[in-house]
């Protein structure tokens, strides 16, 4: 997958990824591919591990990595838990109708955060005695 992802994107230079993923072999193989592999140990971890898991790079690695969890799951909760159309094309449109419903949910936040705010400014405080 990485592979395949450095080909469409050369720039890629990091990759975080879930505990289950950590093997010696997932570890080396990635390390050819990437400067920075953000893959945590399940267990008790030896000093040079621990280092590495502590290091700016590899928290804001870990960060990213939540924060595209988070958006996953904002997907799945629009509509992306199950695609009931069939065949590739009929995927790619439903994850784009999933994309575009978040995004419309995001707005709509967005722009009732905007106005709540308005009507604060805008509304005198009430006198204090």
């Amino acid at each position: 997958m990485v592979v395949q992802a450095k080909r469409r994107f050369p720039n890629l230079n990091a990759c975080s990824f879930d505990k289950g993923f950590h093997s010696t072999a997932n570890q080396i193989a990635l390390k050819e591919q990437l400067d920075l592999v953000a893959l945590p140990r399940k267990g008790k971890l030896s000093e040079q591990a621990q280092a590495l898991e502590r290091s700016d790079a590899f928290a804001r690695a870990r960060r990213a990595h939540s924060g595209a969890e988070s958006a996953i799951n904002a997907l799945e909760v629009h509509g992306l838990d199950r695609c009931p159309d069939h065949g590739i094309n009929g995927f790619k449109r439903y994850v784009a109708l999933a994309v575009v419903a978040r995004n419309v949910h995001r707005i709509g936040a967005i722009l009732r955060q905007h106005r709540a705010w308005r009507l604060r400014k805008c509304t005198p405080e009430p006198l204090r005695a």
